[in-house]
Parts: C-alpha cells; sequence; structure tokens
C-alpha cells in the first residue's frame, strides 16, 4: 500500500480531479476510459467552465453522427465533434445548415468518409454528403481495409534512415504504426537527449535550486547534479541555469518557453474572407503560401489540439493575400491565420 500510495503521488499532476462518481452518464454515454481524458481536453482548450456543457453536447453529437457503437476510435469521433461544437457554439441545426463549409475535425471527416467502417445504422444523411461534397472527398464503399494499398516497408525504412541515419526493427514498426508520434518523439529526443536515465520524481517535478539527484548513467557510472540557482529571464529569453555536477559548476543558457509570446497579439478573423482559427492549438501543417490560389473548401492549414487534428478549409475562392503564421505557431480562438482576397 505505501508503495502504491508514493506512486500514485508522483503522477499527481496527472489526475483528472474527478473524485466522485458521475450518474449523467446514463444521460450523455460517455465511455469512462474516455470520461478523464475528455475532461482533460477540455481544460487544455480553455473549456474549463463549459464541461458540463460538453457532456451535454456529447450526447447530441453522437445523435448527429448516428448514435454509434462509442468505442476506440469512434468514440473520439464523437468527444471531437461535441468539443468543436462548445469552442464554435453550434448546434444539431447549425451544424448540418453549415456543414459544407465548417472546419470539422480531421476525424469526424474521416468517419464520414467510412474510414472506420460502416456504423450499424448507416451515416447520417444529408450530413455526410453535404461534409464530404464541400470538401471534394469521395466516400469509401464497404470495409476500409479492402481497398487499402500495403505499406511499403523498403520505402519507408529507406526515408527513415535519409533523415535519421542507422534505425532499428523497432523504430520502423514505430514509425509504421504512429508516424507523427514517433517523428515528434525522435525530435524531442534530438534536443533534451535521453531522458530514461531520470528518475520518474525528477522527470515529472523538476528539481528545485539546492536539491540535488544521483543519476546511474551505467553499470558503476553515476554523476552526482545539484541545482545551484535559476537567474532572471535576459533580453534574448534565455535564463543561465547553474548546475554541479559531481562538485563542478556548470552554466547552461535555457529558453524560457513561458516568455516566449507574452504581451504578443495576434489579429482575429472578422470578415468572411478571413481564415480563423476554430479553436485553440498548434498550427502543424501550412498547404498554401501568399499569391496561390485556392478554391472554396480547399485545405490552406491544418491544427492541432490534444490529439484533435483539424483541417481548415478556404471559406471562399480566389488568392491569399496574407498568411500570418507559421508551422509550430500556437494560435488561439479566432485568430486570424490568413486572408483570402
Amino acid at each position: 500500500n505505501t508503495y502504491w500510495e508514493n506512486v500514485r503521488s508522483l503522477y499527481a499532476p496527472f489526475e483528472s480531479g474527478q473524485l466522485s462518481g458521475s450518474s449523467d452518464v446514463y444521460e450523455h454515454e460517455i465511455p469512462g476510459g474516455q470520461y478523464t481524458n475528455l475532461l482533460f481536453q477540455s481544460k487544455q482548450l480553455g473549456l474549463t467552465e463549459k464541461w458540463p456543457e460538453i457532456k451535454e453536447k456529447y450526447a447530441e453529437a453522437n445523435k448527429i453522427l448516428g448514435d454509434i457503437p462509442k468505442v476506440t476510435p469512434s468514440s473520439k469521433v464523437v468527444g471531437d465533434l461535441a468539443q468543436f461544437m462548445v469552442a464554435q457554439n453550434l448546434d444539431s441545426a447549425s451544424i448540418l445548415d453549415q456543414a459544407d463549409t465548417l472546419a470539422f475535425p480531421d476525424s469526424v471527416v474521416n468517419y464520414l468518409a467510412g474510414n472506420i467502417g460502416v456504423p450499424p445504422g448507416g451515416f447520417p444523411e444529408p450530413l455526410r454528403t453535404k461534409v464530404l461534397q464541400g470538401r471534394g472527398v469521395s466516400p469509401i464503399d464497404g470495409r476500409p481495409g479492402a481497398s487499402m494499398k500495403d505499406y511499403d516497408f523498403d520505402k519507408a525504412n529507406e526515408k527513415l534512415a535519409e533523415q535519421l541515419g542507422e534505425i532499428s526493427e523497432k523504430d520502423s514498426l514505430s514509425y509504421a504504426l504512429y508516424p507523427q508520434v514517433y517523428v515528434g518523439w525522435r525530435d524531442f529526443q534530438a534536443v533534451y537527449g535521453d531522458v530514461a536515465i531520470l528518475p520518474t520524481s525528477v522527470f515529472l517535478h523538476p528539481l528545485a535550486p539546492g536539491k540535488e539527484v544521483q543519476l546511474e548513467l551505467g553499470h558503476g557510472k553515476a554523476l552526482i547534479v545539484k541545482l545551484v540557482s535559476i537567474q532572471d529571464v535576459r533580453p534574448d529569453g534565455t535564463r543561465i541555469v547553474v548546475f554541479e555536477i559531481d562538485g563542478e559548476q556548470w552554466y547552461i543558457p535555457v529558453t524560457d518557453q513561458t516568455t516566449e509570446n507574452k504581451g504578443a497579439m495576434r489579429e482575429k478573423a472578422k470578415g468572411d474572407n478571413d481564415v480563423g482559427s476554430p479553436m485553440p492549438g498548434v498550427v502543424i501543417g501550412l498547404k498554401v503560401k501568399g499569391g496561390d490560389r485556392v478554391k472554396e473548401g480547399e485545405t490552406v492549414a491544418v491544427l492541432s489540439a490534444m490529439k484533435m487534428e483539424t483541417s481548415i478549409p478556404s471559406p471562399v475562392s480566389g488568392t491569399v493575400a496574407r498568411v500570418l503564421v507559421n508551422v509550430g505557431d500556437s494560435v488561439e480562438g479566432n485568430d486570424l491565420l490568413m486572408e483570402i482576397e
């Protein structure tokens, strides 16, 4: 008991805060495993105070999508649509009315296209037709796997080796199953190195000044690392962090991410030709640049928010006048991403 009590205390930052039962599950039908994940997502999307509304919208979104069995990944589709509806202040009628132009989460579009199979009661119409036609997406007939091309391991491994050098079978399989997650992990590892040597307590709860830890680098090889001080932010946005490693002081400049965008305000989408962010997130893809011609409904940017990706369509046909974001930028809801003229 003592061991597990201590382990749970280490992971306290990841607790959902849900401390009681939830009898309203009979109304919203959110699966137990998804409930706490959805609660955490809503906090990250700035929708904490709207959690009761999200639960109501979950039931409404489920009906919109055809009252489907809610298991992975179909439950994610319902949850993504529910949060999208709350963030955009939409109801069933407005969803259907604007289905051909709304920037639905990709999971919703993929579901309606048939990428995860056919629901027992069939797809909801005319919602499906309006969503797919508005994006120029062709529906899949029957089981998706039947028409899926074989995965080319040789080609993928060659591409991966060009980027990373020598790769293992584990690398190959990880990339095949979760390409974006794997690339993200490799990028993280390139910056921070192998963090597996850090004790769980240090990884989850950074050292405070004056505290030290012993790191085991290998058999018979260890370092005693002490955090001496964290200096004030410098004009370039970095701080000097002072460590003692086996008694020798090291001065390491570290970028303070919390100060990078302090005070910066983005323009907001106002006009019919403006492409705005449907919710807070990170820009992970730009499909066009200034001067490009686009058609109404064509994807111009991709946003990611807590594992929920959204392809953002152009509201009109025209020419891209301005692009105000770069890949990797964090944006808030209704921030202006680009203008079409």
